[in-house]
């Protein structure tokens, strides 16, 4: 059977389909919304089966949208209209059938059962076992940067339909719209595209079969990998040898800015960071925290959430914060983060105390709510007409000793500390079953 027609074949399109659905997203250049693909595919079916075994199918333009990266600078990211994402999805999905055998046990990203956690863990196995001397690779813009040859003669090895590799191609070359202007594309593979992933890793899986046949340690997730070594010249010389094989065989720039020579102390992965364990018996070893940046982000997305002048109501700071929260510790629950976590709540509360202050608006107001919250009348009258910023009346007995922990728990709220003591006890499971298993 020929690739394309596993490709079209209704289980596999109705995954694609249900695939797309699950990811939401925005819609292309034809504005079509991902509500309105099941009925397009009911009515259209049989034509778009058609133009892909005959080979007439023509992609539509990608609709390039910036996104502000925390550096400052922004990442252009490349939306393909639904169905052109529902059929990248089904080659996506057949590719993977063809590949994932073949891929290396230290590639992480963007793999069924493997995840950014167990990359992280493996670092840490290698720098504990005393491959201290970190070579750090950062591949420069490596979506925008990725040959078309090559991607496609890697394909062609174990993918021989030309209709299939003829799509492909075709969505490579796809043109994409940045503010109402077309501009071609000769290279790179757009980020937001459901092939991407799959098509960064056939090519990087040729990096990994490098690494492999010289023998040296290395953690790969997606375009960010590692080499480890026990000696600052293996280092050396293991990072010269992999510049030039990525440079004169894939074709890839290297930041040299970002790239270099690390000690374990002065190395991050994926938003962790590695320090002393400082414990007897112990010298020489490591342990996992949060980098300084996977806490500013996470700040920075609780002070968006409980910004004073935002105009939410607090039950939806609250499911926000929520989301949030959860989101950010189930990504970074293997770190050693439960100090600083009641340093964060503590914060939070006082944000969340500064939102209800600044609710309560006038004096005559906060009084009447300082009363209910069992403030005798003098000092609520004192109170509501204090003359001290929001900020510090939130950090002062004013309302801490009245907006108290076990008050705001009532309201819905849950401290970090606390949901972190809900996740701990799963710690000893398997990492990729942990990543689907949700605490209520």
């Amino acid at each position: 059977m020929e690739l394309i027609e596993q490709v079209i074949n209704r289980q596999n399109m109705m995954r694609a389909l249900n695939q797309v659905k699950q990811n939401k997203g925005s819609a292309g250049v034809d504005r079509m919304p991902v509500s309105e693909l099941y009925d397009y595919l009911s009515n259209n079916r049989e034509s778009i089966e058609q133009s892909l075994l005959n080979g007439t199918y023509l992609p539509q333009p990608i609709l390039g949208v910036e996104i502000p990266k925390s550096n400052g600078k922004v990442r252009l990211l490349g939306v393909p209209t639904v169905v052109d994402r529902m059929l990248q999805q089904a080659v996506g999905q057949v590719l993977a059938n063809r590949f994932e055998m073949d891929f290396e046990d230290f590639s992480y990203g963007f793999r069924p059962n493997k995840n950014a956690q167990q990359a992280v863990l493996k670092a840490l196995e290698y720098i504990n076992s005393g491959y201290q001397d970190i070579v750090d690779i950062d591949l420069k813009s490596f979506f925008d940067e990725v040959d078309h040859c090559i991607l496609l003669q890697l394909i062609y090895r174990r993918v021989k339909c030309p209709l299939t590799l003829r799509l492909i191609r075709k969505w490579l070359r796809a043109p994409i719209l940045i503010n109402g202007n077309l501009f071609k594309r000769r290279k790179g593979v757009p980020q937001g595209s459901p092939l991407s992933p799959i098509l960064s890793n056939i090519m990087l899986d040729e990096l990994d079969k490098e690494l492999d046949r010289r023998g040296v340690k290395y953690v790969r997730y997606a375009d960010d990998f590692s080499i480890y070594c026990k000696s600052q010249w293996q280092a050396r010389k293991t990072g010269n040898e992999i510049f030039l094989f990525l440079k004169d065989k894939l074709h890839l720039p290297i930041n040299r800015e970002k790239s270099g020579i690390r000690r374990p102390v002065n190395f991050t992965m994926l938003g962790f960071g590695f320090v002393s364990t400082f414990k007897k018996g112990e010298k020489g070893k490591y342990q996992l925290v949060v980098s300084e940046k996977g806490w500013k982000n996470l700040k920075q997305k609780i002070k968006t959430i409980t910004r004073k002048t935002t105009p939410f109501t607090f039950d939806e700071r609250i499911y926000k914060l929520k989301e949030v929260q959860q989101g950010w510790l189930q990504f970074y629950r293997i770190a050693s983060i439960q100090e600083k976590l009641k340093d964060v709540d503590g914060w939070v509360r006082n944000r969340l105390r500064c939102c209800i202050w600044k609710q309560w608006k006038k004096p005559e107001r906060r009084r009447k709510n300082l009363l209910r919250l069992g403030v005798d009348l003098e000092h609520a009258y004192s109170y509501s007409r204090s003359r001290m910023g929001t900020w510090a009346v939130a950090c002062s007995p004013i309302l801490r000793t009245t907006i108290t922990v076990e008050r705001l728990q009532k309201r819905g709220y849950e401290s970090l500390f606390v949901y972190y003591q809900k996740v701990a006890p799963f710690l000893n499971e398997p990492l990729y079953t942990r990543t689907v298993r949700t605490v209520v």
